[in-house]
C-alpha cells in the first residue's frame, strides 16, 4: 500500500472532483431557480441530466476500459469534464437564458464523467494482489467521494456568495488538477495492456457467463447501490429546499448544515473501508445493519419537526449508508475477475448513477404533491435494500478473487 500511496492519492481526486462538481450544485438550485426563472423540477434536471448520459454510457466506458486500459479512458473523460464544466459556466456568465446551455455543458460533463470515476474502481481493484489492499483502497475512494459529498455544499454555498454562477466555474478548474495528477502519479499496472482484446461478441459472451454463474448477487448489489444512491440524492435534494423555504437559511450557514450527515457518512465509508479486509460475510451484515438502521431513522422523520432532531435522524441514515457503500465496492471488485472487472464495475456504476439521477426529480414531485409522503418512501426503499441483501447475497457462493 505505501508504494502505491500517490497512485492511490490521484485516483481519489477524481471522486472527490466528480462529486464536488455534481454535489455543490445542490445548496445552490433554489438560487438557480430564482436567477434563470426556472422551476424546482427544471433546477432538479441540472442535476440528473449529469447524470442520464453517464448511465448510458458507462458500461461503453468500462469495456473500453478493459480492451485500451484504465488510464486511456480516465484522462479523455476528465478533459470532456472540464470542457462541459466550462461550456456550462460561459452560459451562466454571458447569455442571458442559460437554461439550455447550462444543460447541454452538464450533458457534456456526464459524458466525460462516464469514463472517469466508474474506471477508478476496477484500477484499484488492478493495483492491489491482496484482497485487504483492495478493500482498504477502494475504502480510500468511497471516502474521497464521501468527503467531496461533506464539503461540496459548504463549497457551493461560498462561492455562490461571489457570484451564483461561480460553482460553474468551479468545475473545469477542479478538473484539470486531476487531470496532472492522474497524468504524472497513476501508473499503469504492468499486466493491464497484457490482457487479451476480445471481440466484443466474446465479450457480451462473458458477460453472460459471469451473469449466469454470479446473477442473483451480482444483482442485489447493483440494485442495492441504486436505492443507496437514490436515498442520498433525494433527501439531499429536499433537505437544501427546506433549509431554504422553512428556516430561510442560505450560504455558507446552509452549506454547514448539509454537510453535517455527509460528514458522518464519510467517516463511516472510512472505518467501514478499513474494517471490512476480505471478509465477506461482515460486509454483508454492515449492509443489512446501515440499511436497517437508515430505515428506522427515516420512518420517525416528521415534516413538521425541529430542525436539530430533523438533523439527527437523517445523520444516522447517513452513518448507515456510509457502512454499506465501502462493502458494495469490495464485494463486486473482489467477486470478479480481473479481466472483466472494469466492464462489470462500470455496470454497478451505472445503476449507482441511476439513483442519483432519479433522486432529485423524484422527490420535487412528491414535494409538490405530498412532502409528508418523503421519509416514508425513503424508508420503504431502505427496508428493500436489507431484503434484497438478507435473501440475494450469498457470501458463501462468492468466488475468491484471483487478482
Amino acid at each position: 500500500m505505501e508504494d502505491k500511496r500517490l497512485d492511490l492519492i490521484a485516483l481519489a481526486s477524481i471522486p472527490i472532483m466528480m462529486t464536488l462538481g455534481n454535489s455543490m450544485l445542490i445548496p445552490v438550485l433554489p438560487l438557480i431557480e430564482k436567477e434563470i426563472g426556472i422551476t424546482a423540477f427544471q433546477s432538479s434536471l441540472i442535476l440528473s441530466i449529469y447524470s442520464f448520459i453517464a448511465i448510458l454510457l458507462i458500461p461503453v466506458s468500462g469495456y473500453l476500459s478493459d480492451i485500451f486500459g484504465r488510464k486511456k479512458i480516465i484522462l479523455p473523460g476528465l478533459i470532456i469534464v472540464a470542457a462541459g464544466g466550462a461550456l456550462a459556466a460561459f452560459a451562466a456568465w454571458k447569455i442571458e437564458e442559460p437554461y439550455v446551455l447550462i444543460l447541454v455543458g452538464r450533458f457534456l460533463q456526464g459524458i466525460g464523467a462516464s469514463g472517469a470515476f466508474p474506471v477508478v474502481l476496477p484500477t484499484v481493484g488492478d493495483m492491489f494482489k491482496e484482497e485487504e489492499q483492495v478493500s482498504e483502497g477502494l475504502g480510500v475512494v468511497e471516502t474521497a467521494n464521501t468527503f467531496g459529498k461533506v464539503i461540496s455544499p459548504i463549497a457551493g454555498g461560498l462561492l455562490a456568495l461571489v457570484v451564483w454562477f461561480m460553482p460553474f466555474i468551479a468545475v473545469p478548474i477542479l478538473s484539470l488538477v486531476s487531470i496532472i495528477l492522474v497524468f504524472f502519479f497513476v501508473k499503469v499496472p504492468k499486466n493491464e495492456n497484457q490482457q487479451s482484446k476480445q471481440d466484443f461478441k466474446s465479450f457480451l459472451h462473458c458477460i453472460k457467463d459471469i451473469f449466469h454463474q454470479n446473477g442473483r448477487w451480482l444483482f442485489a448489489i447493483f440494485i442495492i447501490g441504486c436505492f443507496l444512491m437514490f436515498i442520498l440524492f433525494g433527501f439531499l435534494f429536499h433537505f437544501s429546499s427546506m433549509l431554504e423555504d422553512r428556516f430561510h437559511m442560505k450560504g455558507y450557514m446552509k452549506g454547514l448544515l448539509l454537510a453535517v450527515p455527509l460528514l458522518f457518512l464519510c467517516i463511516a465509508s472510512y472505518i467501514g473501508g478499513k474494517k471490512i479486509g476480505s471478509k465477506k460475510p461482515l460486509m454483508k451484515r454492515l449492509i443489512l445493519f446501515g440499511s436497517g438502521g437508515a430505515s428506522i431513522a427515516f420512518v420517525w422523520v416528521k415534516d413538521d419537526m425541529a430542525l436539530m432532531m430533523f438533523l439527527l435522524l437523517v445523520t444516522i441514515a447517513s452513518i448507515g449508508i456510509g457502512l454499506a457503500l465501502p462493502c458494495l465496492d469490495a464485494l463486486i471488485t473482489e467477486g470478479i475477475e480481473k479481466e472483466e472487472r472494469g466492464s462489470i464495475t462500470s455496470l454497478y456504476s451505472s445503476m449507482r448513477f441511476v439513483g442519483v439521477a432519479a433522486g432529485p426529480p423524484i422527490i420535487a414531485l412528491v414535494m409538490k404533491n405530498n412532502s409528508e409522503m418523503i421519509y416514508l418512501i425513503l424508508a420503504g426503499v431502505s427496508a428493500a435494500i436489507v431484503v434484497l441483501a438478507l435473501f440475494l447475497i450469498n457470501t458463501a457462493k462468492m468466488k475468491k478473487s484471483t487478482s
